[in-house]
């Protein structure tokens, strides 16, 4: 019964997921709402508001992955009122589901569809292998954006309340006491121009593994305590910098920055791809 129960909804996600021109897919909130058998906007909205703080908590551009889909509707008596709603991406939807009422059975089906789907589009080595060196780029780039959202939820669980201070505690690892103002300095970006984004292959790849490799000491050690996870944090990005030391690589320091950062590679892709839809 159960696993009839679990096609079933299964089903309801697929059936409720549009795509675009471009051949993106993504899913209104207000059907997301009702498969997720909340009854009213209100109590789903303040779900929504939970995903939306853990995306920008991960880093990740909030507008990229929930974006404004506002609607008019009739009442009854013919007058029209703005229905607010979202488009979200296949990430937006898997937040909301990490954040939803655990108790019901289609939160817990939820999580794992859009966990498992998710898995499905990463890339074997073969595939990898095939992309350009921008494509690999962004594919390092999307690994570090969940890596980062699953070494907040961990941190958080360890007691880190003051996230800023726990993600600079690996940068000062990893960069030789540079927090992520220092290597946005050197790197010559923006104000708030995003660090990841202006980094290449070698550079993102160090990154990840010292999201990854801190993650599982965090749980492997059990950490408890905020000052005890900026010190693991902290410990790993030194560990990693050691290793790349020994092995006579580049210290991420002193690695290029490369022309284009990931956001400019990615308007100029989906440029292409509108012009090639219009011919």
């Amino acid at each position: 019964m159960e696993n009839s129960l679990e096609t079933n909804y299964t089903n309801d996600f697929e059936g409720i997921k549009h795509t675009d021109e471009e051949g993106r897919e993504y899913w209104y909130a207000r059907e997301l709402q009702k498969v997720l058998q909340y009854s009213e906007w209100r109590k789903f909205e303040g779900v929504i508001s939970k995903a939306k703080k853990a995306c920008e908590n991960s880093g990740i551009d909030v507008l990229d992955h929930f974006v404004g889909a506002d609607k008019l509707s009739k009442r009854n008596n013919n007058a029209e009122v703005i229905i607010k709603d979202y488009k979200l991406t296949r990430y937006a939807c898997y937040l909301i589901a990490q954040n939803g009422d655990c108790r019901k059975k289609v939160i817990a089906t939820a999580q794992t569809y859009f966990a498992v789907q998710t898995r499905k589009q990463e890339l074997s080595e073969k595939e990898y292998g095939m992309l350009s060196e921008d494509e690999k780029r962004l594919y390092k780039r999307d690994l570090t954006k969940k890596g980062n959202y699953s070494l907040n939820q961990t941190a958080k669980e360890a007691g880190v309340k003051n996230f800023d201070k726990f993600h600079n505690s690996g940068y000062k690892g990893l960069y030789n006491g540079e927090t992520a103002d220092d290597i946005a300095k050197r790197k010559g970006l923006r104000y708030r121009e995003d660090i990841l984004d202006n980094m290449g292959i070698e550079e993102l790849a160090a990154n990840l593994f010292r999201i990854t490799q801190t993650e599982a000491k965090l749980k492997k050690d059990g950490v408890h305590t905020e000052n005890k996870a900026n010190e693991t944090h902290y410990n790993v990005g030194a560990a990693v910098r050691n290793t790349i030391k020994e092995l006579g690589g580049t210290m991420p320091e002193d690695l290029p920055t490369p022309e284009k950062s990931l956001k400019q590679i990615e308007k100029e892709k989906n440029k292409k791809i509108k012009e090639k839809n219009k011919n």
